[in-house]
């Protein structure tokens, strides 16, 4: 959710800490700030923003504070207004430690208190605050130690960085339940909380662990438990470049990412399917004797993750014949779900650090489930804490909506369906041959839609005057449906409906009228009449009919709709380039109607606290 960056280095701080900051953005903020240990080390700059990170970058170019060693932050408020006083970085009484946080401090009350009545003066109406005057509290000359002491105290979660003039060449890290990697350069080391912010000055990330903290100095890094125990240190080399979390030419980074849905495909199945359909995963971790044991299996996610998990229950119930069920991760973990050694819990989460999908696949394997994640971020707290993992090898994702990776977890999720098929032999030999060629032309299938982007936009023009969108779609097209609303009330602001199209006249039905346009996804499938039945009813109560059709087909002749036609695939196949459409449809609406496309209001890339 919030944006940390640490730099300590030979370097100019400043300058890379905003650099960074900026990176940063995509995860959603809504004010920023910056401590810089001038050159002296007698003397902090601290230079804040109730609003962009650009305001940040006036301010201090007013009066660049020098120095080698630094924090940034841009925060998204959860205790206390997006006020100057609350923004990060938050200092002690003495004003000599700073502290940027990225969390939830759940007992920062009862510490705060105890604190004032200690005599500590606050400032800010923010949780954060009560970290700083802890290690001011328990500091005795040893810095690491009076950090140690403080987190000891806290309940919560947490990812920061630490500095104070009391020792000048360090720099402190810490996460618990929330994301944090060091970045290894050469005589220079970064904190943050995303490898995006570092990755133009190097490639090498070490992995901070969950309940672990690292000091980091002019000798390098050391990584230790909270506790105070070494821990040896996971080094990975990033694969991806700068020049792939830029725009590239686009206006906006959602344009770019929905354009790399095609090579997104590509990238997923690359290396894991063969010509004769043997799916294999490079860190997958489970055995076919261990698939084969697995009685059910149960999907936790949030958001557009949740919807691509409904996708998922279509797609391996269909291939393996296996129960599948599908839960929101934040409802999972405070229920008593049915698990044990026979589940297979999946956990579906593009960062890897959704703090409910985080929680929930901890649940579950205490309870004695397997669980394999499908996320994007090497490293990521889903990856290190899941029996196996399935990257999705997507790339950075920098707009807040999530579009490509959407389709990567789909295009993952029919590999997936299809291994554990294989294991227990459910899909026969002619079928797995005609699945794997179909999945290996869905590259060209989305291209197709990507070059029908002017009629989508042509289209969007035309639509984004109306206040209120229903989509409907049937079978595995309706987690599309729901997408497609999604994607559309994120972006643009407007009210968005997903239904199954069999529910309209249970009720929903009632909203539609002239004012009202409805979204019907009617490609080909084996519920293709009732889709036109269920369009026939929408057109009889006046509402506009936007209609999603398979290429050159004529099912809606003379109907007075306004079709999008996308290629003509198998129906188990068509949620990808669908989606692409509707993600088309949605990024038009919105940049008609001079919305924020990247960063939509109160939204955050990846939500790390309850």
């Amino acid at each position: 959710m919030c944006g940390i960056i640490g730099y300590l280095g030979e370097r100019p701080a400043t300058p890379i800490i905003m650099e960074s900051l900026k990176r940063l953005e995509y995860r959603g903020y809504d004010s920023a700030g910056v401590a810089i240990l001038n050159e002296d080390a007698h003397h902090t700059s601290v230079v804040k923003s109730a609003s962009k990170v650009d305001t940040l970058i006036e301010r201090l170019q007013e009066d660049m504070p020098t120095g080698h060693l630094g924090i940034g932050h841009t925060r998204w408020a959860t205790h206390g207004r997006p006020t100057v006083i609350n923004a990060h970085p938050h200092t002690d009484c003495t004003g000599k430690v700073m502290v940027i946080h990225n969390g939830i401090i759940e007992n920062f009350a009862e510490l705060r208190r105890d604190l004032e009545q200690r005599g500590h003066v606050f400032v800010s109406e923010t949780d954060t605050e009560v970290v700083p005057h802890l290690i001011e509290e328990n500091f005795r000359g040893d810095l690491v130690g009076a950090v140690r002491a403080a987190l000891a105290k806290l309940r919560g979660t947490y990812a920061m960085a630490i500095f104070s003039q009391h020792d000048p060449d360090l720099l402190i890290g810490a996460r618990l339940n929330a994301p944090l990697v060091v970045g290894i350069g050469e005589k220079e080391w970064f904190i943050a909380s995303d490898i995006t912010a570092i990755i133009p000055y190097t490639k090498k990330v070490l992995l901070i662990g969950e309940g672990e903290m690292v000091s980091v100095t002019p000798l390098g890094p050391e990584v230790s438990t909270l506790a105070g125990t070494a821990v040896k240190p996971k080094i990975i080399e990033v694969k991806w470049d700068v020049a792939q979390a830029q725009k590239g030419g686009y206006v906006h980074f959602m344009a770019k990412e929905i354009n790399e849905a095609s090579e997104t495909v590509s990238n997923a199945l690359r290396g894991r399917l063969s010509d004769e359909g043997e799916v294999t995963f490079e860190d997958f971790a489970l055995t076919d004797r261990q698939l084969l044991k697995i009685r059910d299996i149960k999907m936790v996610a949030a958001g557009t993750s949740y919807y691509a998990a409904l996708l998922g229950k279509y797609i391996i119930e269909d291939l393996a014949r296996v129960p599948v069920e599908v839960e929101p991760a934040s409802e999972f973990r405070y229920r008593q779900p049915i698990i044990d050694e026979n589940t297979l819990v999946l956990g579906i989460s593009q960062s890897g650090e959704t703090a409910d999908t985080l929680a929930a696949i901890r649940e579950a394997r205490r309870l004695g489930a397997k669980v394999i994640s499908i996320t994007n971020v090497v490293g990521s707290s889903m990856a290190l804490e899941s029996d196996g993992v399935i990257y999705l090898h997507a790339g950075p994702e920098i707009g807040v909506a999530s579009t490509k990776t959407f389709v990567a977890h789909i295009a993952c999720l029919y590999l997936l369906g299809i291994r554990i098929a294989a294991v227990r032999h459910r899909i026969p030999p002619e079928r797995l041959r005609e699945l794997t060629a179909a999945l290996k032309q869905l590259p060209g299938a989305v291209h197709d839609v990507l070059e029908s982007a002017p009629a989508i936009q042509e289209l969007a023009r035309t639509y984004a005057r109306y206040q209120n969108f229903m989509y409907m779609g049937r079978g595995i097209n309706y987690p599309i449906a729901l997408e497609g609303a999604l994607k559309l009330k994120e972006i643009s602001y407007l009210h968005a409906e997903g239904y199954a199209a069999g529910e309209l006249k249970h009720g929903p039905i009632a909203l539609l009228d002239k004012g009202f346009p409805v979204f019907a996804i009617a490609t080909a499938s084996q519920t293709l009449e009732k889709m036109v039945s269920n369009i026939q009813e929408v057109l009889a109560r006046d509402a506009p009919v936007v209609a999603l059709v398979s290429r050159g087909s004529q099912v809606l002749q003379g109907m007075t709709v306004d079709a999008l036609e996308v290629p003509a695939v198998s129906e188990f196949l068509s949620p990808i380039p669908n989606v692409v459409a509707l993600q088309l449809f949605a990024y038009f609406v919105a940049a008609e109607r001079g919305c924020n496309v990247d960063q939509p209001r109160n939204l955050a890339k990846s939500v790390t606290v309850e």
